[in-house]
């Protein structure tokens, strides 16, 4: 492993161009000598509060320069960093704080108090992470490469989400190995993921690695427009995106490839299509299709794709850095060449294991003769003559939807916890496709047959977004195969009767306008006022696509966020008359450039905020 850590290439940094841009947010800017005085002034204060060497401290914050310097003040103090989605419920926060054995957790004001967090085990950040200035900055112990940086979660299929313990070596070797994605001090990289999301590892500290600069996209959920505008503002040059946001802008043409010279996607499978089509429009960008779990420090391999591999499925292409590779038979042997086979992924890039999960570590994490320590992907590839390898599927159960990856027992254990549910199976139909769904196959309890609403909110409450299904299916029995387990492929490839027709209603004009946004993405007729987005299937990435429709139809911009947080047609209409109101009213206003606020106002989308 290497012997790097993020916190000593930061403070190089810092020495050698103290006065370099390394974050920025659009109101606040930090050079590298004000982030690790920063960082370290915080550190000290960490200390103060017992964080030192194997603490864990949560991080529950907007994406902000103020969160790029609590993780480093983190790692400065000599703890490791649990990110935590403000976006998640509250009991969900709970669970890992507590399992993460958390003795702190930073963040802003509003997001603790509602959290519900113990106020003593707490502490506000400021935007230079902490106002005490009067404090010198401790010098901090050096960080030891195979201490862990990070503890993500991911979905359990045991009904149990699983901390990934991620090491400081590990990432350094993510960001600076040779063959790694080139970032240099003119670059700016956006970092616009979930700070829970393992791509944020990558856009964090890969500039600051490498002396560029963070561009931090300030919008809780920014919208495909407001990807474009941070992009164009920042001067970004590299941008990381999941390959189900790739598509959506690559099917629009979005402006955003025009100006940036990187693009690296992974997440899922990346389609020919789509990626022929930018290469073609964009020449001259370099799109890099990448891939790796968690448990390998977000990317294994990686590819940088040609118009040639365009003509069939893409490669996930070849190991770098640290990272190595074994395509293996269930007894554990190689493959013959050019033969399917489970990949197993050793090297500097492994997680250290699962936080106090040592009979899951044991049983993904082992020893293999020619390979030493090695995770279990459940990925199956195969290695072509040249050593690029192609992904051919899972050997489990475990799916990839819009970037995250989805256990559905971890779902249905959530939903048999529910008095209404009496049996449950979790699938994800029309897959690969722009509208796929985690669809909940539900058998009902007796005296439940109108439940489903119900059982739907009360997910929500327990489940992050991306966990709740988003298509419902109501069955007198689940299929069984002829074996007696559940025929998850039947419930799979029916669709017949996940989808509900919405009722009648008349509609005002402007809600006649969302109501046919709303069509056109769920490719389904909606009729009802009162209807609900997300009840009637659709997610992020198509509220995305209805936000980008509603912008061209009326000139005014409904935020992600509120799109989400007034998810009825009756309700974003609402929002958008405001708007519409506000801007004509204004002096000297251009209609489209009001943005449709919470409280219905208009406020400027351009320029910094």
């Amino acid at each position: 492993m290497t012997t790097a850590t993020l916190p000593a290439l930061i403070a190089r940094q810092a020495r050698q161009q103290p006065d370099a841009l390394a974050v920025t947010d659009g109101t606040t800017i930090l050079t590298y000598s004000e982030l690790l005085d920063a960082a370290d002034r915080l550190a000290t204060v960490l200390a103060a509060r017992g964080i030192g060497p194997g603490s864990a401290v949560g991080l529950l914050c907007a994406r902000s320069t103020r969160l790029v310097v609590a993780q480093l003040a983190v790692w400065r103090a000599g703890g490791h960093v649990l990110p935590l989605d403000p976006a998640y419920p509250r009991p969900r926060i709970a669970e890992m704080t507590t399992d993460a054995g958390a003795r702190l957790v930073l963040g802003d004001k509003a997001l603790l108090a509602e959290s519900g967090l113990a106020e003593d085990r707490t502490l506000v950040l400021t935007e230079h992470g902490t106002d005490d200035t009067d404090t010198p900055a401790a010098a901090p112990a050096a960080a030891d490469p195979a201490a862990p940086a990070l503890v993500f979660y991911t979905s359990g299929s045991t009904g149990r989400a699983k901390g990934v313990l991620v090491p400081h070596g590990a990432i350094a070797d993510l960001v600076t190995a040779p063959g790694a994605i080139a970032v240099g001090p003119r670059d700016r990289v956006l970092f616009h993921s979930a700070v829970t999301f393992d791509a944020s590892t990558f856009e964090l500290w890969a500039p600051l690695a490498r002396g560029a600069a963070i561009a931090v996209s300030p919008a809780d959920r920014p919208t495909a427009e407001e990807l474009g505008r941070d992009v164009e503002r920042f001067g970004v040059t590299t941008l990381l995106l999941t390959s189900a946001l790739f598509h959506h802008l690559a099917a629009r043409q979005s402006r955003v490839f025009g100006v940036l010279r990187t693009v690296a996607v992974g997440g899922e499978v990346l389609s020919p299509e789509h990626a022929g089509s930018v290469l073609r429009a964009f020449p001259w960008l370099e799109l890099v299709n990448v891939y790796g779990p968690t448990e390998a420090t977000t990317f294994t391999t990686l590819h940088r794709v040609t118009p040639a591999d365009c003509a069939g499925p893409i490669p996930i292409g070849r190991t770098y850095g640290g990272a190595r590779a074994l395509v293996l038979d269930e007894r554990l042997a190689p493959v013959p060449p050019g033969t399917v086979g489970e990949l197993w992924i050793g090297g500097d890039r492994l997680a250290l294991g699962y936080l106090d999960r040592p009979e899951l570590t044991a049983e993904r994490f082992r020893e293999l003769p020619g390979l030493g320590r090695a995770y279990r992907s459940g990925d199956l590839v195969r290695e072509r003559p040249d050593g690029v390898m192609e992904f051919h599927g899972r050997t489990d159960e475990q799916v990839k939807l819009r970037g995250f990856r989805i256990e559905p027992g971890e779902v249905e254990h959530a939903l048999l916890q529910l008095p209404e549910v009496a049996e449950a199976a979790v699938v994800v139909r029309r897959a690969g496709q722009a509208d796929a769904a985690l669809t909940a196959c539900l058998v009902l309890a007796e005296g439940a047959a109108h439940a489903v609403e119900t059982v739907r909110a009360r997910i929500a409450e327990r489940l992050p977004a991306h966990l709740v299904p988003t298509a419902w299916t109501v069955l007198a029995a689940l299929p069984l195969t002829g074996a007696g387990k559940v025929d998850r492929r039947a419930l799979a490839a029916d669709d017949a009767a996940e989808r509900r027709p919405s009722r009648g209603g008349d509609l005002t004009p402007i809600q006649q306008v969302v109501a046919e946004a709303w069509s056109r993405a769920l490719e389904r007729p909606i009729t009802d006022s009162a209807a609900d987005f997300l009840a009637e299937g659709g997610h992020s990435l198509l509220a995305m696509w209805v936000v980008d429709d509603l912008r061209e139809d009326l000139g005014v911009e409904l935020s992600l966020a509120d799109f989400l947080d007034h998810p009825t047609v009756a309700a974003q209409a609402a929002l958008l008359e405001r708007a519409l109101r506000a801007a004509d009213g204004a002096d000297g206003a251009d209609g489209a450039d009001g943005t449709a606020g919470a409280d219905g106002s208009a406020e400027t989308t351009g320029g910094e905020r």
